[in-house]
């Protein structure tokens, strides 16, 4: 990454934006895409080695302990079940909590959503009343789309 993400910040008052953010947040008008590689990175704000680190290394721990004690195949069953068990249990749950924590992070305050923005970590996505679909990076204006998108549906 390129340069180390701001410390949480706390706002005096909550930003007109970051509320209307919450709000099409809320009623599920604008998706929110996060990029969960570069967050699940150590330096990100959300980052925690632990949840994973130690799956993995007692995955790979008790399968080498069990190979040099007992069998290789021992060892390969134990490996195989361990990633099955991290692709179908573990890993989601990571995700999951990657994604929460990183909306949390976002709107507790608008440096912090300008900081994940202009390093393309985020994405909005929405579908229209009229079927339309519209979408923003951080090559566009977050505020005009959250604008946008609240517009066209004023009239439901």
């Amino acid at each position: 990454m390129n340069a180390p993400f701001p410390a949480a910040a706390t706002p005096a008052a909550p930003s007109p934006d970051l509320e209307r953010l919450r709000r099409l947040l809320d009623s599920e008008r604008v998706k929110l895409g996060v990029h969960i590689r570069m967050m699940n990175s150590p330096g990100s704000p959300v980052y925690r080695q632990g949840e994973n680190i130690w799956p993995a290394a007692a995955i790979l721990v008790g399968s080498f302990g069990a190979t040099m004690l007992v069998h290789f195949y021992l060892g390969a069953a134990i490996l195989a079940v361990g990633a099955w068990w991290w692709l179908t249990k573990v890993h989601p749950r990571i995700v999951d909590g990657v994604f929460e924590r990183t909306v949390a992070f976002i709107l507790a305050s608008e440096a912090n959503f300008e900081a994940l923005w202009t390093k393309g970590v985020l994405s909005f996505y929405a579908k229209l009343p009229d079927g339309r679909e519209v979408a923003a990076t951080r090559r566009d204006d977050w505020r005009e789309f959250l604008r946008r998108v609240e517009s066209e549906f004023e009239g439901d």
